[in-house]
């Protein structure tokens, strides 16, 4: 795919993503981490409303 920039645009735009504060080594997705973490809030939201439920009424 061909850039839309002008080579000037382009070697801005270049310049700015080689900047040392646009290099984070970041760890790789885990969706399935993220999944049991879903599951997780949305079984103990769950027991938390049954418990306060259980106080009221």
């Amino acid at each position: 795919m061909t850039s839309r920039l002008s080579p000037e645009d382009q070697r801005r735009v270049d310049e700015y993503l080689s900047a040392p504060q646009h290099r984070v080594e970041r760890r790789p997705f885990r969706p399935w981490l993220l999944l049991l973490l879903v599951v997780a809030v949305t079984i103990g939201l769950g027991l938390l409303s049954r418990l306060l439920s259980g106080l009221v009424l």
